[in-house]
């Protein structure tokens, strides 16, 4: 979340049912094309609650889906097959007092959730308007539901003399067992600071703040998200702008590296703290801005998670699923959902809740 809430015709016949293939295609699809002239994938058809901003998903050791995301403090939907979601609550409904000081106790959002040791750790943010006057908290459950959440306060912050902003956080455990958290958007870019396992606030015996990616002032790049695969450190980011409705120029960029800290460099060798970062989701047909994205490992393989602005529902902020691919060389590329059986989805638009 920003800083700032911050015709061609075919000239051949075809044969009837070839053509009404071809066309139907074209419609789901859209215009929209990467560089190779291969399309974005329609995101997973979903229903029920789909409303979703700053989404992050976890499946719980019982196998029942959450999902939080921003909308009025800290929401949760859940479902238990990925695909029919419902509102189930918040994680702290009361709000989080040491907030007050960084722009209002209850605004909390940009939620990041994983499970490690037995518990479920959810960093969130909070910000003052405009302004990297912001911090990033900690709650903590051990079966992720609702009511279950506690606040476990601060853990680390940005000021206006700052020259970054403390919020989209994400927790990245590494391959040697060290705990990181990515954070930042505008400014100087994405961050990362080194996190103590026993508390899940910032490690006393190393309390570098690293640069790991940047764009040229005033490009636009946050929402960092580390994901480990095959022996390298994957950093997705979002670029451009996001909270527009269907002006929103959200896209989904990636670079990585052998090590947590970097130096992480897009699929042509340009350093992501040169503004480099490869596309793999963008805007296309009605789904506009799609960004504020995270990685989830599920029985089926790796699923993008992120949201995106629906034209065809005035701009408002939907769930979208995907899934990722890995090519030979060890590339993320985002393509069409498949169902826990294998069978491809249709596609198709996400409807309004209710």
């Amino acid at each position: 979340m920003t800083h700032e809430r911050r015709d061609d015709r075919v000239t051949v016949r075809l044969p009837a049912l070839l053509a009404v293939l071809l066309l139907t295609a074209v419609a789901t699809l859209g215009p929209a094309t990467r560089s190779g002239a291969v399309p974005y994938p329609p995101p997973k058809t979903l229903k029920g609650m789909t409303y979703a901003h700053d989404p992050s998903m976890i499946k719980t050791t019982g196998g029942r889906y959450y999902l939080f995301y921003t909308g009025g403090g800290i929401q949760i939907a859940t479902s238990t097959n990925r695909t029919a979601w419902s509102h189930a609550g918040q994680v702290l409904p009361g709000g989080a007092g040491w907030a007050t000081a960084y722009g209002g106790y209850k605004d909390l959002w940009a939620p990041d959730v994983s499970y490690h040791n037995g518990v479920y750790w959810l960093y969130y943010a909070v910000s003052t308007l405009r302004s990297n006057h912001s911090a990033i908290g900690l709650a903590t459950s051990t079966t992720a539901a609702p009511g279950s959440w506690t606040d476990r306060g601060l853990v680390y912050a940005s000021q206006t003399t700052s020259d970054y902003n403390a919020i989209d956080p994400a927790l990245m455990v590494d391959s040697s067992g060290r705990w990181w958290l990515s954070f930042g958007s505008f400014w100087t870019g994405i961050k990362m600071i080194r996190i103590d396992p026993a508390t899940g606030k910032q490690l006393a015996s190393d309390t570098t703040r690293y640069g790991i990616a940047q764009r040229p002032d005033p490009d636009a790049e946050e929402a960092g998200y580390i994901y480990p695969h095959g022996g390298y450190y994957y950093l997705f980011v979002s670029f451009d702008y996001c909270c527009r409705g269907a002006s929103s120029t959200y896209n989904i960029r990636v670079g990585r590296s052998a090590k947590p800290t970097g130096p992480y460099a897009d699929k042509n060798g340009v350093a992501m703290t040169a503004g480099g970062g490869t596309r793999i989701l963008g805007s296309h047909g009605s789904v506009i801005g799609p960004g504020g994205q995270s990685v989830m490992h599920d029985g089926d393989g790796d699923v993008l998670v992120y949201h995106y602005y629906d034209a065809t529902l005035n701009g408002t902020a939907q769930l979208g699923l995907s899934r990722l691919a890995w090519d030979s060389n060890g590339w993320p590329t985002a393509v069409t959902m498949q169902l826990l059986s294998g069978r491809a989805d249709a596609g198709g638009r996400h409807r309004l809740p209710g």
